[in-house]
């Protein structure tokens, strides 16, 4: 029964090897001080407070990171992009029109060019004698040597003039990287074919050759290979092997077959097996195995990878969707042990 008067019932549960029952303890909170009064009321509430502090940051983190870190890993790679091809390309282009237009355009038909082409007398006679006073000789007008330094000025101040435009219509900042990739696929295609290709190994023993390259450029050349190359990915399928110890199980990729020093030596047919490291799975060692006792698995190479660089917390399922492996609200098999006492065989 619910007692009558302002009082709380406080349980105190039997042990659990005991069957005993304890009848409940009433307490007055009349006869509690004022501050284990305030407290009862508000201890669950600041827990719970935190508690779902703690839980929607945390859910807030994982919805979030994923999408905030892919988008700045894209815009750094689009700047080292832009920096170090779009921009070296973009004062190239500028460059080339710098030089080769006067050669084409003829001086007369001023009039019908952007206003950076064709610099006013007014414009050079001002540079000039800014340049005379920061204490450089500069021939006055009238001089021998004054229509030399009047051609320099105008071809220093159409530089500049064209620079500013340039920089004003930003979308011009594109042509670097649509030059770019147009010079990558006619590379492509020239280097494609059979005579592109023999004339391309042999640049490669040639630079094969120079100290310093010769360490750096092999070693590059296989990691693009694997990433890049007309083969998806080098590694032919995923294994598993007893390593490092018996009982321990590791997964693999078969990168092919062995050696023949070291065929010889374990008088069996072995597989190379690359041992990926988490959270990289391209870095890591290889290892020797007889071929019996490399088990392959029924996983895809991107399946596999996606396993070691979510350290396992990512499996698939028969469909293919990548799982959780384990869920938090899953719980947790306990193994079987002496019959525990429940609560249901507490009087009612």
């Amino acid at each position: 029964m619910v007692p009558a008067d302002n009082t709380v019932a406080v349980v105190l549960q039997a042990e659990s090897g005991s069957r005993a029952w304890t009848p409940p303890v009433r307490i007055d909170p009349n006869r509690l001080c004022a501050s284990q009064r305030s407290t009862m009321g508000t201890s669950s509430t600041e827990h719970s407070f935190w508690a779902d502090f703690r839980k929607f940051f945390g859910r807030g983190l994982a919805i979030l990171l994923p999408s905030v870190l892919t988008l700045w890993i894209l815009w750094q790679l689009g700047l080292f992009v832009y920096q170090n091809v779009g921009a070296p390309i973009n004062r190239g282009i500028r460059l080339a029109v710098i030089e080769v237009l006067p050669l084409i355009v003829d001086e007369q038909v001023g009039e019908s060019m952007p206003s950076w082409w064709s610099p006013t007398d007014e414009q050079i006679r001002y540079y000039l004698e800014s340049r005379r006073r920061e204490g450089h000789r500069v021939p006055r007008v009238g001089e021998p040597e004054y229509e030399a330094a009047a051609r320099e000025a105008r071809d220093l101040l159409r530089r500049r003039g064209f620079r500013d435009w340039w920089n004003d219509h930003w979308y011009l900042e594109a042509a670097g990287l649509i030059v770019a990739i147009i010079l990558i696929y006619l590379a492509g295609l020239i280097l494609g074919n059979l005579l592109g290709r023999r004339l391309y190994t042999k640049l490669e023993k040639t630079l094969a050759r120079v100290p310093g390259f010769k360490h750096i450029y092999p070693h590059v050349k296989q990691v693009v290979d694997l990433i890049m190359g007309d083969r998806a990915v080098a590694f032919k399928s995923a294994v598993l092997v007893e390593y490092p110890r018996k009982g321990m199980w590791t997964m693999g990729f078969v990168t092919g077959t062995s050696l023949p020093a070291v065929r010889e030596q374990a008088r069996s047919d072995c597989y190379s097996i690359f041992i990926p490291s988490t959270p990289a799975p391209f870095t890591g060692f290889t290892i020797n195995v007889r071929r019996e006792d490399a088990i392959e698995l029924p996983l895809t190479i991107d399946q596999a990878i996606r396993f070691i660089i979510t350290g396992g917390v990512l499996t698939t399922d028969d469909e293919g969707t990548p799982t959780p492996a384990l869920r938090t609200s899953d719980p947790p098999t306990l193994p079987p042990g002496p019959e525990r006492t429940r609560d249901s065989d507490a009087p009612a």
